[in-house]
């Protein structure tokens, strides 16, 4: 059904400029596909109906967030490994997902999007599990030994976002070190495949989770843009996030570059101990970047240099990576820690402002995913996902910058409602979802008895 938004204080973050699109007191019309129709200043045109309205009364309407780095199925293991770097947090964290089953994750992965989702995070870069299970890190390294799950370990995780009702683009590992290269291509065929069958609005597409970081196989990098070329799907990297084995890390890059990688469609998650000539090579071939603060903070990974890829030219998003190293997957919270890094690094305000980070967590996540085209802000012809968010409940006092304030004063607290296509999916931090109730159940049901079974207190 159509609907009609008024009295909005819309912030439309249009592309192709860096102006918020700040509309003071405006409208907009979602059409019966979900898509916005129209969008203005002031009351709607005489003659504009629709099936139903929504009088926001002055609350912000802005487009819904941008998650480019994300690992849903983490929703349920918040506070494991708080005293750890990212080696260590890894395997407080995967070592329990490693005996998960393929309908434990669907549950898990649901819960994570209906998480997201009521945080107003509209589309995720989804980072699922890989079927190879995890295995300790040693001096930077993997044996890459580790058992394998069945297929249907990566599919129900597709599934669960699929039914929370989230967009998603769905990252897929290839698990390289098990297998015939053809045996491994076809494998991620299959998974691939499973996914670009789903609903095309809700399942943006398909990724590559790159492994080469993890990878004790020399020619990592070249099965993964082999598949990148064959298939048209794009790669996200974890790579030089930890502050451990720097040289081993960063003896890497020169992989994912001799392969041809560093063009349209690569990214880097994390991208934290680079060199000059490693940003300046990547930025030169195309890469772009994704940038994770609140968990760079929470694993003690460093701050990466957001302000001066940019500068370079660098295309840039933010995610708000696992919810178990994000803890609350707030992307106010996230903005404000990535700012407030930047400031604190270089001892300068004007490195970060708040209309930069809310593009970044919002149209320039959804530019280096390769779905700017369709959701990332509100302009005719997208989705029709948006926040409302309410600056009076609890009043923050007068709105001296609309925009800014947004930023800096909106927190969790603020958010009223949560739309995808138009549709109501998220009430004051309450799902809508009819699974919601029993996701939370199964979630609460799963983890504690993993945990037992590994003798760890929970």
């Amino acid at each position: 059904m159509s609907l009609l938004v008024i009295n909005a204080r819309l912030i439309t973050v249009p592309a192709g400029t860096d102006d918020p699109g700040y509309l003071d007191g405006g409208y907009l019309l979602v059409d019966d596909s979900g898509r916005i129709a129209e969008i203005g200043r002031g009351a709607a045109p005489s003659g504009t109906t629709a099936d139903r309205t929504l009088d926001v009364a002055g609350a912000f309407v802005a487009p819904g967030f941008v998650s480019s780095h994300s690992h849903l199925f983490t929703s349920g293991l918040r506070g494991l490994g708080a005293g750890e770097t990212l080696y260590g947090w890894c395997d407080a964290m995967l070592g329990t997902t490693a005996h998960m089953s393929p309908e434990q994750m669907y549950w898990a992965t649901l819960h994570g999007a209906l998480d997201f989702l009521a945080c107003g995070v509209t589309t995720a870069y989804n980072f699922t599990d890989p079927l190879q299970a995890w295995e300790s890190m040693v001096d930077g390294k993997r044996s890459g030994t580790a058992g394998m799950r069945p297929l249907e370990y990566h599919t129900r995780q597709a599934d669960g976002c699929r039914d929370a009702g989230l967009r998603f683009v769905d990252s897929i590992g290839m698990d390289a070190t098990v297998g015939s290269d053809a045996e491994i291509h076809e494998r991620f065929d299959a998974s691939v495949a499973h996914t670009r069958a789903m609903d095309p609005g809700l399942a943006l597409g398909a990724s590559i989770m790159g492994q080469v970081q993890w990878s004790p196989r020399e020619d990592a990098a070249w099965v993964e843009v082999e598949a990148m070329r064959r298939l048209g799907v794009t790669n996200q990297a974890h790579f030089l996030e930890s502050p451990e084995a720097v040289e081993h890390q960063q003896s890497k890059f020169a992989m994912y570059r001799d392969a041809g990688a560093l063009g349209e469609g690569m990214m880097f998650g994390h991208f934290i101990q680079t060199t000059p000539q490693i940003i300046e090579e990547a930025v030169d071939g195309g890469a772009a970047m994704s940038w994770q603060p609140a968990s760079n903070g929470r694993l003690a990974s460093g701050v990466a240099l957001v302000p001066e890829m940019l500068e370079m030219g660098m295309a840039v998003g933010m995610g708000l990576d696992d919810q178990a190293c994000t803890d609350v997957a707030d992307p106010w919270q996230n903005m404000r820690m990535g700012m407030a890094m930047q400031r604190a690094r270089l001892k300068d305000p004007l490195v970060m402002m708040p209309e930069q980070v809310l593009r970044l967590h919002t149209l320039g996540g959804a530019e280096i995913m390769g779905v700017a085209d369709r959701v990332g802000s509100l302009e005719v012809g997208k989705y029709a996902d948006f926040v409302v968010v309410d600056p009076t409940a609890p009043d923050v006092g007068p709105l001296w910058h609309p925009v800014r304030s947004y930023v800096l004063a909106m927190s969790l607290r603020n958010l009223v409602g949560v739309y995808v296509g138009g549709e109501l999916v998220s009430d004051r931090g309450v799902s809508t979802n009819p699974l919601a109730a029993e996701a939370s159940a199964k979630v609460h049901e799963a983890y504690p008895a993993l945990l037992a079974a590994r003798g760890l207190p929970h």
